[in-house]
């Protein structure tokens, strides 16, 4: 399925037709699927790589609940849009790589949070909380943040209903536009993963295995006008390329004040070596300073890698017992992934999007390879 195409110049958000059902094939990508079946990918494959946020389009069924000011520029903004053609073209050209792609948007439900029991009450709250704050004030949507009434930028996103009917036509469209698509990516991933994990487990695998959340995010924020030029506090800022996080400290080791049970996704050494790896295929691709990949700064890491810690035996299972996988969010600088060129237009105030640079697609890819072949040198030494 292609990725979303816009005109450059179009400023209307970006709709996905109604009814448009996405399906576990539309979702999955491997190297030479002419050639090679998923099975046959699978049993080759020692990377798993999903972006829980790399959908741009809003499903057409959602789209009556979205504010009128909402632009194209803040629709994209406000998703992982570089991530989708960079780890697709990673897939592509390394036979050792399995990408599983949300077709969504985060508006729809955010698949990095963990799904609430009862969205109505909790997105009740995340419109209470805003409310409370004021127009275009920060406000903390922690628990509550798996659908948002707001941007990241604090920008109204959804009308909030004012009558028990308008809370049901609200309620019923999210959910059913959610069947189409993002409860298909969680369910194709889930069921990959546990695929992936029995395939290695009967080939009596023993190298550790990886599967990688992969996000992007800019360390500014936009401003009404369009223009994406606020800069996030000096404590919520990304590294110039990549943060690359297990849940750990700084260093990669198990955090001290962790809540119980909330302990790393990733062997602290084997996170280091990763580092590593990327500092080395960075800088030569990029010229990359060794501070300008961290672990676990800003972000800890969120569900997807929780998640895969939690279920069947990843991060904990034993060489007997089957193969040991590690699970590690990449969170890059948007900025990187962009471009010069792109970042320039975004700080100028307006409604529309640059387009995407493939040749910088490319060579980040190739970086991305060359980063876990790297990696899978330390796993063999």
């Amino acid at each position: 399925m292609p990725l979303t195409a816009w005109a450059e110049g179009e400023t209307s958000p970006a709709l996905i037709p109604a009814g448009t059902a996405f399906a576990p094939e539309d979702l999955i990508f491997y190297a030479n699927p002419e050639s090679r079946s998923l099975e046959q990918a699978l049993a080759e494959a020692d990377l798993v790589v999903s972006c829980p946020h790399s959908g741009s389009a809003a499903p057409e069924e959602v789209a009556r609940h979205l504010v009128p000011e909402y632009t194209r520029r803040l629709q994209f903004d406000y998703t992982d849009l570089s991530t989708a053609p960079i780890v697709r073209r990673w897939a592509q050209i390394d036979p050792r790589v399995i990408y599983v792609e949300n077709p969504h948007p985060r508006l729809v439900r955010d698949p990095n949070r963990a799904k609430p029991e009862d969205v109505k009450a909790t997105l009740r709250e995340a419109f209470e909380r805003v409310r409370a704050a004021g127009p275009l004030q920060r406000v903390d949507l922690s628990g509550v943040d798996a659908i948002r009434p707001v941007t990241f930028s604090f920008y109204p996103l959804l009308r909030e209903p004012t009558t028990q009917a308008e809370w049901e036509a609200l309620l019923g469209d999210f959910e059913a536009a959610g069947a189409l698509g993002v409860d298909v990516y969680e369910k194709t991933r889930r069921t990959l993963l546990r695929r992936w994990f029995q395939t290695h487990q009967g080939l009596g695998t023993r190298t550790p295995l990886t599967t990688l959340s992969f996000h992007d995010t800019m360390n500014t924020t936009t401003r009404p006008d369009g223009a994406v030029v606020v800069e996030r506090a000096e404590k919520d800022r990304l590294p110039n390329v990549v943060s690359l996080s297990n849940r750990g400290d700084a260093e990669g080791n198990p955090r001290p004040d962790a809540a119980p049970f909330d302990g790393v996704t990733m062997q602290p050494e084997r996170l280091r070596n990763l580092a590593g790896a990327f500092r080395e295929a960075f800088g030569a691709g990029f010229g990359a300073a060794p501070n300008d990949i961290s672990l676990n700064q800003p972000y800890l890491g969120s569900q997807e890698i929780i998640e895969a810690r939690d279920t069947v035996g990843i991060g904990r299972r034993t060489r007997e017992a089957g193969p040991l996988i590690d699970a590690v969010q990449a969170e890059f600088l948007r900025e990187f992934l962009m471009g010069e060129a792109a970042v320039e237009a975004l700080h100028s105030p307006g409604a529309t999007w640059p387009s995407t640079d493939e040749d910088r697609v490319d060579a980040i890819a190739r970086s991305c390879q060359a980063a876990w072949d790297g990696y899978r040198a330390t796993l063999a030494g």
